[in-house]
């Protein structure tokens, strides 16, 4: 008999390419056929050939799947999906290649941090493409699938959750002291500052590709003060090796050796910060973009410390670019730790506070972080004296304590917070779930329910199928300390790492919630988006008991989200007035960008949902002008005794042409050019609207910002 295979040629019937077939199969599902089983399967197929000369491949795999459902069905089962799975991969490679001429041809606005028009970017968009579509065919259940697909559930970074973690609080300084290995190079402690920035920047890009959210240096200026000080003494001895008499200005060598070391450090971190705003603004990754780099700093409170953090304002505010046409920089994202005693009127270093209002009031960075006012983040600084830096824009661990874990052994057990990560977040859409629950006359807690036991049982599984990975995926992480317990050997599993790392569930569109539940915004009402937060709270810390994995309620930051939800929405329960009649949905707790709304109203009305989003927020406020800093610096002050994390929000426009600038210009008045540079805070983060003319914001986002008044 001959077999007539899919491209028409004919091959000898063979029992071996049977058992051959069938063994891989059960191998699939962990079962190992016995001989006899074997036997019975080829005589079964046998007996029911036709009797004729040829027979497709089609009919054989059928005759092979009836003998093996007559023999063990778990097996014929798994034969039946593996051939399914072949079909599946035309269709997979299919939708990959039609994205990839996109790509290449046309381009990706989904990230705006990423130029899809680079090779290495288009080249990291595909492989995304790919892996995206792998980890819904193969790690998705049928339940998540079809949750994923409609729209009630957004797995965010589908392309990456499997290779890696999210985003982090990355312990350089335990990476540099004593010296470490990078790419099998051994580097000594760096002995200087200018090395130091040299060598963290190094580290800072190799191993923010190495994960795929926001990689954040907390506390940066404590990390450089050290190094600082270092070359502060190299420039003394330099002073003193070339000074041999006392000149005529009445001071001694070694006041004279302190004003000349102090100067030269100036110009190292001058110079370092300058470096660092050049590199992570222009070196990709390996991702294929530019790494979310952040840095928090401003509590420091000695010599080289309180240097660091004026230098970090300065250089930020002075900008980059050609004498003329200098504007701010994206990255790396900057956060002032803001506490009362050290910051307040009449403090110590409220001189850093109005430079770091003066940086923002013409760059929008940094962010404020109260750490004196009220809630979870403050508690931690005011009780124990540790900093929770945001990783990222803004997502936040939940405390871990040193002995006892997710609770503290004793009253002297403290958290840890820096050498930790985040393993990933799926966000929830609260207005299909209401929707849904509606059409179906369901109890809508019943249904929300539903969807927060998926995500957690997707997370379990994330956390599972990571545990299972080796260190050499993250050395700098996971063998070098950058990583809390992050000594293991290269071909050790990261299980015993993750206890200390969080899982967020993501909330977006809560205002598009309480409109479609009573037609009210939550200006004029919000009640019932805050019920609905307070039972996610309740839900989500039963899981985190009975899972022992710090889950978290993150408020989302959607880019590309914000529009694909309105897409769902409309595809499943068309257009309803103020809930998917916008090209876009609102960001987490936020009220309407369109909100005619003083920041004070704002600030207000946010600050309900403010404790019920610990694993991460935002508050933001939109100011038509830059010039009334005061102003500006009240806002802030109000905002640091609720213990916000305060964001300034400008729209920042440039001419490439004449270097003219003002906020919110789509053509130069004073040259007429339309070669227009806009920076606008994309969510937490900020983005560039347009660059040179050219938008790369995605057309849902750039109708958010055209309607903003509040935000």
């Amino acid at each position: 008999m001959k077999i007539v295979k899919k491209d028409g040629t004919l091959s000898e019937y063979n029992d071996a390419k049977i058992i051959n077939a069938i063994s891989k199969s059960a191998e699939r599902v962990l079962v190992k056929f016995t001989d006899e089983e074997i036997r019975q399967v080829c005589d079964k197929v046998k007996s029911r050939l036709p009797q004729q000369e040829e027979i497709s491949i089609l009919e054989m795999h059928r005759l092979v799947e009836t003998a093996l459902d007559e023999v063990n069905p778990k097996v014929a089962k798994s034969y039946r999906d593996y051939r399914n799975y072949k079909q599946d991969f035309v269709h997979i490679l299919d939708k990959v290649f039609k994205k990839s001429q996109t790509i290449r041809y046309i381009g990706d606005r989904d990230n705006a941090n990423t130029d899809s028009a680079l090779v290495p970017t288009q080249r990291s968009l595909i492989y995304n493409e790919l892996n995206g579509e792998l980890y819904k065919k193969f790690f998705l259940n049928v339940e998540e699938r079809v949750a994923m697909n409609e729209g009630y559930i957004y797995i965010h970074d589908r392309s990456a959750r499997l290779d890696t973690m999210n985003c982090c609080l990355f312990d350089i300084a335990k990476v540099l002291a004593g010296g470490f290995e990078m790419g099998n190079v051994w580097y000594t402690e760096p002995k200087t500052l200018d090395v130091a920035f040299d060598v963290i920047s190094d580290i800072t890009i190799s191993a923010a590709a190495c994960q795929y959210g926001g990689f954040t240096i907390p506390r940066v200026d404590t990390i450089l003060a050290p190094y600082a000080q270092k070359s502060y003494e190299k420039y003394k001895r330099e002073f003193y090796a070339i000074a041999s008499a006392l000149n005529n200005s009445g001071k001694t060598v070694d006041e004279q050796a302190d004003i000349y070391a102090e100067r030269k450090v100036r110009r190292d971190f001058e110079q370092g910060f300058q470096s660092w705003e050049y590199r992570f603004n222009t070196v990709g990754s390996s991702r294929g973009d530019y790494p979310f780099i952040a840095t928090s700093f401003g509590i420091g409170t000695s010599r080289w410390e309180q240097m660091a953090t004026e230098v970090i304002l300065r250089t930020r505010t002075g900008g980059q670019g050609a004498e003329g046409h200098k504007k701010p920089v994206l990255f790396p994202k900057l956060t002032f730790l803001y506490d009362e005693n050290l910051h307040g009127e009449g403090k110590p270093m409220e001189y850093l506070f109005d430079a770091a209002v003066e940086c923002s009031s013409k760059s929008m960075y940094p962010d404020f972080l109260s750490l004196t006012g009220e809630g979870y983040i403050p508690s931690m600084y005011k009780k124990y004296g540790k900093v929770v830096s945001l990783m990222g824009c803004r997502a936040s661990l939940s405390p871990w304590y040193e002995r006892g874990g997710m609770e503290p052994a004793d009253e002297n057990d403290t958290p840890i917070f820096e050498g930790r990560f985040n393993l990933g977040a799926i966000s929830l859409h609260l207005p299909m779930i209401l929707q849904k629950a509606r059409q179906e006359n369901r109890d809508f807690y019943e249904t929300l329910d539903y969807y927060l036991q998926l995500i957690r049982g997707l997370h379990k599984k994330t956390y599972d199928y990571l545990g299972e990975k080796l260190a050499s995926t993250n050395p700098l992480g996971y063998c070098q300390g950058g990583f809390y317990g992050g000594t293991l050997s290269p071909d050790d599993k990261l299980k015993p790492l993750l206890k200390p790392m969080t899982m967020s569930f993501g909330i977006t569109a809560l205002n598009e919630l309480q409109q479609l539940y009573n037609k009210k915004s939550i200006v004029e009402d919000g009640e019932f988006a805050l019920e609905v937060m307070r039972h996610i709270n309740a839900k989500v810390a039963e899981f985190k008991k009975e899972d022992g994995i710090l889950y978290a309620i993150y408020g989302t930051p959607a880019e590309s989200l914000a529009g694909l939800q309105v897409e769902q929405f409309r595809k499943k329960y068309g257009i309803i007035q103020n809930v998917s009649d916008k090209l876009y949905v609102s960001n987490s707790f936020h009220c309407g960008v369109w909100e005619d709304i003083t920041p004070i109203e704002k600030q207000d009305y946010e600050r309900r949902f403010w404790d019920l989003f610990n694993g991460g927020k935002i508050q933001y406020c939109r100011y038509p002008v830059s010039y009334n800093k005061d102003a500006i610096k009240t806002l802030i002050r109000r905002a640091m005794e609720f213990g916000f994390y305060e964001g300034v929000n400008l729209s920042l426009s440039y001419c490439e042409d004449c270097g003219y600038e003002q906020l919110d210009m789509d053509k130069c008045p004073k040259c007429d050019s339309e070669l227009i540079t806009k920076i606008d805070r994309m969510n937490g983060y900020l983005g560039y609207t347009r660059v040179h003319g050219r938008t790369r914001y995605n057309d849902a986002k750039n109708a958010e910002i055209k309607d903003r008044i509040s935000m």
